[in-house]
């Protein structure tokens, strides 16, 4: 169904014509919106940060968790540590030190791995693909697959339950922005792959509904002698990224969309010069992004608009309120100085609510709902 939204272009008080450029003098922008950014929004400018509250309580608080503190590997990913589900969507964290013993598969949808440490080897229906932090691994649903590290790895694994990854529509910068598809590599039937069938018996786990079933062989399933089709596992490294960027506009989140399920899509951000234009923000606008749920999880470099985060952390701002950049972060962003960013994140937008997974004692940073708390406010809470 289309949507015809209500028109509307209204300016009232003492507001600027450009969303994020040319602030009224002491002022602070924030902005509500319909479609994460792609639909209709309004841009409020305020006396006070939004963020500056003092208390916070309540089911929507903003979480973190350091995700390195998880359990040691798993030979299987289906035994990987869950961190967020929906009935459209689930994340897990998983660490593999050897040759996985069996082959997987996931009839519940496809799979992203995002690689956040290590380097190996894919091995799966299509042939062998090799992999490196930073790795993209995206596996359509149905395919059998095993990882063989060389060196210990860790992934980020997300499901699209019932559902297939795309590439977003790139509109008026045409296919090639970002990415050029053909950048994606895709497996080889290549003598490393003939190398590992054998004639000894293999397990196949398939998940499907949550459930694992498993199907013995044999001898190893990943026997294909040829294949054809445009159907593949295909793999891009966050480093062949081309961020689109604009010197006097702060662009939103969704203008680094890497790929896209029916009900999230998965941003990379990307090192990139910041804005130069004097008077556009550098740095991300207050919003409250009501229609979306956002996660990052933080790969590498210096995350420019959060203080005391590392790399293997995941944040998670449930919708509902109003967030941004932190204080420290707000004010070296205003101050100027930095020229460019050198963060890598990952960022999953979804529209529906997520629900987090029991984690062990030490994982989940309890007061990360506070670090907006400008100095002045933290001495007054205390």
């Amino acid at each position: 169904m289309s949507k015809t939204w209500i028109p509307l272009r209204q300016l009232e008080g003492k507001a600027s014509r450009q969303a994020h450029v040319r602030l009224p003098a002491g002022t602070y922008e924030r902005e509500i919106s319909k479609e994460g950014f792609f639909g209709p929004s309004a841009q409020f400018h305020h006396a006070h940060k939004p963020t500056d509250w003092i208390e916070f309580e309540g089911a929507i608080r903003p979480r973190a968790f350091d995700l390195g503190k998880l359990a040691g590997a798993r030979p299987s990913p289906w035994d990987a540590q869950v961190v967020m589900t929906n009935p459209h969507m689930k994340m897990r964290m998983w660490r593999l030190e050897a040759a996985m013993p069996d082959l997987a598969r996931n009839a519940d949808g496809d799979e992203l791995l995002f690689v956040h440490e290590g380097e190996g080897a894919l091995f799966c229906d299509y042939g062998r693909l090799a992999y490196r932090e930073g790795d993209y691994l995206v596996i359509p649903r149905g395919t059998m697959w095993r990882l063989e590290p060389t060196k210990p790895t860790a992934c980020l694994m997300i499901e699209a339950t019932n559902d297939s990854y795309r590439l977003p529509e790139k509109g008026l910068v045409g296919r090639h922005a970002i990415f050029d598809p053909a950048m994606l590599d895709t497996p080889a039937l290549d003598e490393q792959f003939r190398a590992q069938q054998d004639e000894r018996r293999w397990r196949v786990l398939v998940k499907r509904r949550g459930v694992v079933s498993t199907v013995t062989y044999p001898f190893n399933p990943l026997d294909a002698v040829g294949w054809h089709g445009d159907l593949s596992v295909v793999r891009i490294n966050w480093r062949d990224l081309r961020p689109l960027m604009s010197h006097r506009f702060h662009l939103p989140p969704s203008a680094h969309t890497t790929f896209m399920a029916s009900r999230f899509v998965v941003c990379t951000f990307v090192p990139r010069p910041l804005e130069s234009d004097p008077e556009a923000l550098k740095l991300p606008f207050f919003h409250s992004n009501d229609d979306y749920e956002e996660v990052l999880f933080y790969h590498k470099g210096s995350f420019f608009s959060r203080d005391n985060i590392h790399p293997g952390m995941m944040t998670l701002h449930p919708s509902g309120f109003t967030h941004g950049p932190h204080p420290k972060a707000f004010n070296a962003a205003t101050k100027g100085g930095k020229t460019e960013t050198d963060e890598v994140a990952v960022m999953i937008d979804t529209r529906d609510a997520v629900d987090v997974a029991p984690m062990p004692a030490g994982v989940e940073w309890e007061g990360y709902v506070h670090s907006w708390r400008p100095p002045e406010l933290k001495q007054a809470a205390e």
